[in-house]
């Protein structure tokens, strides 16, 4: 049960952190990932869904290399797509993540590295009260 328990605060955490950073960096409320997909967010010059794609795809760890490979970090809409990506990620059968070589312990270890590299990481470190997303 406890594996469950973690899961899903994982999966809550990672939410919410994006949810957040949504709101902070928009100024507005964020709604899903799905409808968010239709936005036409780039990173650059790579179409946000294309990165969703080869995650579907199983290409996880690639998709994200591409995608932090390109990203600047001081662009909020390129960060967004990011985050979402994370949280895309974040709503797949762990049995697929792990079919992939990915875990969702390394969705919320991106999102917190891609919040610390844009100015972020304080507000990731007051969500994560439990310390789930830490480790040294």
């Amino acid at each position: 049960m406890a594996v469950l328990d973690e899961k899903d605060y994982l999966m809550r955490l990672i939410k919410e952190v994006v949810r957040a950073l949504f709101s902070i960096a928009f100024g507005k409320k964020f709604v899903s990932v799905e409808l968010e997909r239709e936005n036409k967010y780039e990173v650059s010059g790579k179409d946000f869904n294309d990165f969703l794609k080869m995650a579907d795809l199983g290409l996880i760890n690639e998709a994200e290399n591409l995608l932090l490979d390109g990203i600047d970090y001081t662009d909020k809409e390129e960060v967004m797509a990011a985050a979402l990506f994370y949280q895309y990620l974040s709503e797949k059968d762990p049995d697929f993540l792990t079919a992939n070589n990915y875990s969702l312990e390394e969705v919320l270890e991106g999102l917190r590295d891609l919040m610390e590299e844009s100015g972020y990481r304080d507000m990731f470190d007051l969500m994560d009260e439990g310390g789930m997303g830490h480790h040294e």
